[in-house]
């Protein structure tokens, strides 16, 4: 359902790292797409936000109608989303069809519905299975979400659980919307949104043999030093 544009996809890296993948989940708000995106341009890496394939199908499906409340309908809607997604961190682009949705898969509308998608099994497989040969098509990849470390890349070299405290999550997701979401908006789509989506994967806790960086008392910069700290420390 969904092939990457080849145009601005960045290419396998000639790395002295090789073949190295790098899975980070975390909850909503934690920062995993800015700190990911930022250590994927320090160390040339490619950079795969998960995230914003749920979204895209999300817009996908507000776009054309889709019930949610009809699971199937649902899980066919995402198959059939022709979904385009860069792996570039300088140009991070989405696409569903001929429509540039990377600006509007960040709206509101998107992230309270983006659960149904989320926590809809088949849908999950459909998405899952793409991010896979994604990951598997680069030479060094930086890729987040939500059961990275756990699902979609388990055998990842470097697998990292980032988190924050529920108020910083809150703080941050305000800020990059631009502070003007209420309180109870920002409350749907952080804390009531990961309670939904945790029925469908684990990212509040870390897995055996995975790592965990807590961003609530750590600066932006901090935060990205640690990570590529954890990444340059691959034999």
């Amino acid at each position: 359902m969904t092939t990457p544009d080849q145009s601005t996809a960045a290419p396998a890296p000639a790395s002295a790292h090789g073949r190295l993948v790098v899975a980070v989940d975390g909850p909503s708000g934690s920062g995993k797409s800015s700190v990911c995106r930022a250590a994927a341009r320090r160390l040339s890496a490619e950079y795969l936000d998960t995230g914003a394939m749920y979204r895209a199908a999300t817009w996908y499906c507000l776009d054309t109608g889709v019930d949610f409340s009809d699971e199937s309908a649902v899980a066919v809607a995402v198959e059939e989303t022709p979904l385009s997604i860069s792996t570039d961190p300088d140009h991070q682009k989405v696409w569903v069809g001929e429509a540039d949705v990377t600006e509007a898969i960040r709206e509101s509308r998107i992230s309270e519905a983006v659960s149904e998608v989320a926590t809809n099994r088949q849908a999950r497989s459909v998405l899952i299975a793409e991010q896979r040969r994604l990951i598997d098509a680069a030479g060094f990849v930086i890729a987040e979400g939500r059961d990275i470390t756990t699902v979609v890349a388990p055998d990842a070299q470097v697998r990292v659980l980032l988190t924050a405290s529920a108020e910083a999550r809150l703080a941050r997701r305000g800020a990059e919307l631009g502070g003007g979401q209420s309180a109870q908006s920002l409350q749907r789509q952080v804390i009531e949104r990961d309670a939904r989506d945790s029925a469908a994967a684990n990212f509040t806790e870390a897995a055996d043999g995975v790592a965990v960086l807590d961003s609530s008392h750590l600066s932006f910069e901090e935060t990205v030093n640690s990570l590529v700290a954890r990444i340059e420390s691959v034999d």
